[in-house]
């Protein structure tokens, strides 16, 4: 059984942050582009088409979160996630690249970087890649995630 920790003396919640409850209270969303807002907070964002599709997080509030995992391999347009306007990520993404036994860092800045792209290819996309985004303030998310890339592996950060 994992540790339990409460917030404030109410919420429970295990060691990654994400809050205890019977099964199937989780929101889940995929199939389609989403605004995500605050109501959303804690859901499970899935990119179930090859064709990949943008979710846009909400404004940064302290403690939101949300998972992100790819389900099907990205082969067009791309798989995307953007903060809203004046928010930025930080943190790292990890690639397991295919020609090596070495890992592939991606490090997002803070101030810079505004959404994370995953193509399929080098910047990932793969079936199987995750990460979550929490808000650690009103203007950052911190990302941390692992993924696959193939080719020359390259950023999934970007500053648009």
């Amino acid at each position: 059984m994992p540790a339990e920790y409460k917030v404030d003396g109410n919420q429970k919640l295990d060691m990654l942050g994400s809050p205890f409850g019977p099964p199937g209270t989780r929101k889940v969303f995929s199939g389609l582009a989403k605004v995500l807002t605050a109501d959303d907070n804690g859901a499970l964002c899935l990119w179930t088409t090859a064709a990949g599709y943008l979710y846009t997080l909400p404004a940064a509030q302290l403690g939101l979160w949300f998972d992100f995992l790819v389900h099907t391999t990205i082969t067009s347009v791309g798989a995307k996630v953007i903060c809203a306007t004046g928010d930025f990520l930080v943190g790292s993404f990890i690639q397991s690249p295919d020609s090596t036994t070495l890992l592939a860092a991606h490090a997002a800045d803070g101030s810079t970087h505004v959404s994370w792209n995953g193509n399929g290819t080098t910047t990932g996309g793969y079936a199987g890649d995750f990460f979550r985004v929490t808000a650690i303030s009103s203007t950052q998310w911190v990302i941390q995630g692992l993924g696959l890339a193939t080719g020359t592996e390259a950023t999934p950060f970007a500053a648009s």
